[in-house]
């Protein structure tokens, strides 16, 4: 399965997003209630100081999004939510944006992968004291590799085609927002991530460093701080496969 980045530009787009959102905020996971959102679609202050992106697969629909939130008067999620340790660091303004709600279908996850975006299993905290109904504990019935069907040398070619696949489509978003900033001569991006997000970004050389202590947000959660040009530096240095893919159409 094959999908393209798209920057998000009307209605219909922007709600497609908000309707995923909500199904992996608010149905697979309880991060909100639902009862918030009458319309199924989650949104919140923040969308509208934000750049929207949408990954689109072969049959039109969005399987993934991102958001880069700009500057404003209503500042960032992580200074509402988190406690950073600003200690030698300048206040953050125009220069700075934040990189928020990466949500990935679960056409594009297996149980196995959760943890990279959402957390352990025992970190999958829920805000506000509201117990979803969400079966999470049993297995998912999309997931065809659980009844050992195929053979072991198919099984394996397969599951690593759709974890590259899956880890292509996080990265491919980042590369929107890698491209944007670039555009808009950002210098910094903020964060809030889980641990298995940061390893799996380490491992294309695209590395943040830590700003606060873990909190209870969405799952336990860090904040974090990237430097861009720094960013690009070790990404060219270490990945320079991945840097030529980054850089491609700026």
């Amino acid at each position: 399965m094959s999908f393209k980045v798209i920057r998000v530009s009307d209605e219909n787009e922007m709600k497609a997003i908000y309707k995923l959102r909500y199904k992996v905020y608010c149905e697979e996971w309880g991060f909100e209630e639902p009862e918030k959102y009458h319309d199924r679609q989650e949104t919140d202050e923040f969308d509208k100081n934000a750049v929207h992106f949408a990954a689109i697969d072969d049959s039109g629909k969005t399987v993934g999004t991102v958001r880069l939130i700009l500057f404003s008067t209503d500042g960032f999620p992580i200074e509402k939510y988190c406690d950073i340790d600003s200690s030698g660091e300048k206040v953050r303004g125009e220069d700075t944006a934040e990189i928020s709600r990466l949500i990935i279908s679960r056409t594009y996850r297996k149980r196995t992968e959760d943890k990279f975006i959402y957390g352990p299993d025992e970190e999958r905290r829920i805000i506000g004291g509201y117990n979803h109904s969400g079966n999470n504990d049993q297995r998912r019935t999309d997931d065809r590799y659980g009844n050992g069907s195929l053979s072991n040398g198919r099984l394996r070619n397969e599951m690593e085609a759709e974890k590259r696949n899956r880890h292509e489509l996080v990265t491919a978003l980042y590369k929107a927002v890698y491209h944007e900033s670039k555009r808009r001569q950002l210098t910094h991006w903020y964060a809030v991530m889980t641990k298995g997000l940061v390893i799996l970004l380490n491992r294309y050389g695209i590395r943040f460093q830590a700003i606060g202590d873990p909190v209870d947000y969405h799952g336990i959660r860090t904040p974090y701080l990237g430097e861009i040009n720094k960013i690009e530096q070790e990404v060219s240095d270490e990945k320079p496969e991945t840097y030529k893919e980054l850089t491609e159409g700026l």
